[in-house]
């Protein structure tokens, strides 16, 4: 394999201004895309646990190393069952979406509670009722789904709520889908299959208040420059009186959203055990449940929750089967 070379702009990207702190360490899915098969759940969550060494046959026949086996830096995600505890249906007005009903799983999990004040009494049947009569109104359900992190190797007891959009099919058959999804764990394998490209949105990793060399990678001055080595020359011209928005300043650095596309799934396995570095991943320990294994980095550092999504852009050409992996390095990340 040739030399990658290093994407570093010496002035950065002002794609993804304000650089602020995200609001939540969780994602936010504004988009979901529609698909052909169906009716199926369209977004899955997990935790992130380590990278790992994969070595697999290259599939792509564009590439100069097709056919050939190839070194690849991989994900290891943990993604245990989520568990369907409600049902939304949502219309649409002149303003855009609003909730119109919704419907919750008899006898929730304690760690809910942790999360939400769950309505007392709440009457499953009639609230599926109502959805069904409100039909003809509705344009779209979305399951509302926890995380289990218990059976993980994440230190925390509260679950991570997402509402995961239902999508191909006609309308009454995801109503159906989605009735009986209530109450139920799903596992990955039923929303995602090996092979397939997915989209991950996550919190990347927050460094804080950073200076502008780090933050926006500007040249540092030489040693005869005056007041500063590590800071902008010059801010700006006379007029406009006033620091544009594109002169790179100080600031927060990381801890913001980030979606990326096209991230494909090389394996899902049952055992994360067959999928953890002898000792155990550093600042996470063993992979105890499902996993699932996306080619490529992800943001975020280890236990942030990483939300995946069909993808809204997918590759024209996108290999069905799933990759050939000859290896998969898991040798210790301790340096014993």
């Amino acid at each position: 394999m040739g030399h990658r070379r290093k994407h570093a702009p010496k002035r950065g990207s002002l794609a993804f201004l304000p650089r602020g702190r995200a609001s939540s360490s969780i994602g936010r899915i504004r988009y979901w895309p529609d698909v052909e098969e169906g009716p199926t759940l369209l977004g899955f969550m997990g935790y992130k646990a380590g990278v790992v060494n994969v070595f697999l046959i290259d599939d792509e026949p564009s590439s100069l190393t097709f056919g050939k086996e190839v070194a690849r830096a991989a994900t290891v995600i943990e993604a245990p069952p989520i568990l369907v505890c409600g049902i939304r249906a949502y219309a649409k007005d002149e303003s855009g979406l609003k909730a119109l009903s919704e419907v919750w799983m008899k006898d929730p999990p304690k760690d809910l509670g942790r999360v939400l004040t769950l309505p007392e009494g709440f009457n499953q049947e009639e609230g599926l009722r109502e959805l069904e009569e409100n039909l003809t109104k509705t344009v779209e359900f979305r399951a509302i789904a926890i995380t289990q992190p218990r059976s993980t190797n994440t230190p925390k007891k509260k679950p991570d709520v997402m509402e995961i959009k239902v999508g191909g099919g006609a309308l009454e058959d995801q109503f159906d889908y989605v009735k009986g999804l209530l109450g139920r764990a799903v596992s990955i394998e039923e929303v995602f299959k090996e092979g397939q490209f997915v989209d991950v949105i996550a919190i990347t990793k927050g460094k804080g208040f950073q200076g502008p060399v780090k933050r926006w990678g500007v040249r540092i001055l030489q040693d005869k420059s005056r007041k500063t080595k590590r800071g902008v020359a010059a801010l700006g011209p006379w007029h406009p009186a006033r620091v544009m928005y594109s002169v790179p300043r100080a600031g927060q650095m990381g801890y913001h959203q980030r979606t990326e596309y096209n991230k494909r799934i090389l394996k899902m396995g049952k055992d994360g055990g067959e999928m953890t570095p002898k000792g155990g991943f550093v600042r996470y320990g063993v992979v105890r449940g499902p996993y699932v294994l996306l080619e490529g980095s992800t943001p975020g550092p280890k236990k942030r929750l990483i939300k995946l999504r069909h993808p809204s852009r997918p590759p024209k050409r996108a290999s069905e089967r799933p990759p050939t992996i000859t290896h998969i390095s898991l040798g210790s990340q301790q340096g014993k």
